[in-house]
């Protein structure tokens, strides 16, 4: 068992008790008092981490081919984020989208036939994340075409029932396409959030009822199969967890339906309890599934609920890692992403307030970038504290590395403890206000710390000290307000 004990300031209160001949002088107050356990028990084995692709690159696609390469190396190289998994949004035309770069171009034309010259953004960054080896490479769909929707729009309105096979012919052809070009689909999400047909206008989306699910689902899954195409199909991307709790056993339990999933998938834009986490991690068992955590953005104000806020510091940082470690240890997901990797909507100049908090922009993004650049030539790259807190996680924790519990960690620290290839990795969030002291004791022996990976609010993923080894004991202090990953072997 590992044991991760906080070692509070209690010097005095120690001696007093082992003058009394209740402890061992040699053990302090606070080991016996506050111990936290990592359990040798396998949990959840973690496919990937990743981000998706939504809207940034049709902005991005007007920027020079340097700037396009330097985004590329920040999301999918080994001295960037290193992302396992990237989410490339198959465009429902923008028909009726009010806001030009969230009106995606799709591959559909009048008579039938692709245009395959659209999407130019899009395009390049799916083939860069190809290129960079990114492990899952995953479509998803806000919207069908609009000549297949109820109202004619890429917004609001259903998929017409009489069109299903259509769309899932088109899905299918858009997967064949690329895979030509070598960026293969390992997964197609068909619909987004299907509770919101985003009627607004200000983005794509589309409503799909829970009775149309399961058929979706079925005639996607049988037309990949009748190509033999061996790509997944995660499903139904609720925006709630309790939403994804109370709608995923009405449609998948459907015959015929289940064999066509691989994933289940929800978002966490209700600020789910551990309970309604707990549940989600129950729904997916229940069907042999595992679940997805799939997009989660623009929380703040000092809590994980959804506000208007923009925040690039380590305080919305922290916020964002309690997240993933809720996601991973709670709900049990197997895998972790964000919603836009980049964003424009910072809410200031950004070359007089890109390091400060405001109300007017939003926390939807990793890095931002002017939204004027095609008007003043800016084309800077501003990276927040969540772009190097999604890092502490993604370029530590791999495709296949294993989730191990962790108990009774002290006040203030989350530790989420991950094992692959004979190595723990430790992702250890301090969100109290002062230096906390830690001892960890893990399973197995002859450990040695390899390398520990630091952000606060005066480090962007700094090399910090080494922890002391002494067998399968290490001991390492954890900054004020700091994420830490722990590398031991």
């Amino acid at each position: 068992m590992a044991r991760i004990r906080a070692r509070a300031l209690l010097a005095g209160g120690a001696a007093a008790i082992a003058l009394a001949g209740l402890i061992s002088p040699s053990v302090s107050a606070a080991e016996e008092i506050s111990a936290a356990h990592v359990s040798d028990r396998r949990s959840q084995a973690i496919d990937n981490i990743g981000a998706s692709g939504a809207w940034w690159v049709n902005d991005l696609g007007n920027f020079s081919p340097r700037a396009r390469a330097e985004v590329a190396r920040l999301l999918f190289g080994s001295d960037g984020l290193d992302l396992s998994a990237y989410r490339y949004n198959i465009g429902g035309g923008g028909t009726g989208v009010t806001t030009p770069e969230r009106a995606p171009q799709d591959f559909l034309e009048d008579d039938g036939s692709y245009d395959w010259s659209k999407d130019p953004g899009g395009r390049a960054f799916l083939k860069y994340a190809a290129r960079y080896g990114v492990e899952d490479l995953i479509a998803f769909v806000n919207s069908a075409p609009a000549e297949w929707k109820t109202n004619g729009k890429s917004c609001g309105g259903h998929l017409d029932a009489v069109h299903e096979k259509d769309f899932a012919r088109y899905i299918a052809d858009v997967t064949d396409h690329f895979a030509r070009r070598g960026a293969r689909f390992d997964y197609i999400s068909p619909f987004n959030e299907p509770t919101n047909s985003f009627d607004g206008c200000g983005q794509e989306g589309m409503l799909v009822d829970v009775g149309q699910r399961d058929d979706i689902v079925r005639t996607l899954g049988a037309e990949l199969d009748a190509r033999g195409r061996r790509t997944g199909i995660i499903a139904d991307e609720s925006s709630s967890t309790d939403g994804f709790n109370s709608e995923v056993p009405q449609w998948l339990s459907q015959p015929g339906t289940s064999r066509y999933v691989d994933k289940l998938a929800h978002h966490t834009y209700n600020n789910p309890s551990d309970a309604s986490r707990t549940q989600v991690a129950e729904t997916a068992r229940s069907f042999g599934k595992e679940s997805w955590s799939t997009e989660i953005c623009c929380f703040g104000g000092g809590g994980t609920g959804w506000k208007q806020e923009y925040d690039p510091t380590i305080d919305n940082a922290l916020l964002m890692s309690r997240i993933m470690h809720k996601d991973f240890t709670v709900a049990h997901d197997s895998a972790f992403h964000w919603w836009v990797a980049l964003s424009n909507m910072m809410g200031v100049d950004p070359e007089t307030g890109a390091s400060a908090k405001n109300d007017q922009g939003w926390n939807d993004g990793l890095i931002y970038y002017d939204p004027t650049y095609a008007a003043n030539g800016n084309q800077k790259l501003y990276l927040t504290k969540r772009y190097y807190a999604l890092g502490q996680y993604s370029r530590f924790v791999r495709p296949g590395a294993v989730l191990h519990e962790v108990t009774g960690a002290p006040s203030g620290v989350e530790v989420s403890a991950f094992k692959r290839k004979g190595r723990w990795t430790l992702v250890v969030n301090n969100h109290n206000a002062t230096a906390s002291e830690l001892t960890l004791t893990l399973p197995g022996s002859g450990l040695a710390a390899k390398k520990a990976v630091r952000t606060s609010a005066t480090e962007n993923w700094a090399a910090a000290g080494l922890p002391s080894v002494d067998g399968n004991r290490v001991t390492a202090s954890l900054p004020a307000r700091s994420i830490t990953t722990y590398v031991i072997g």
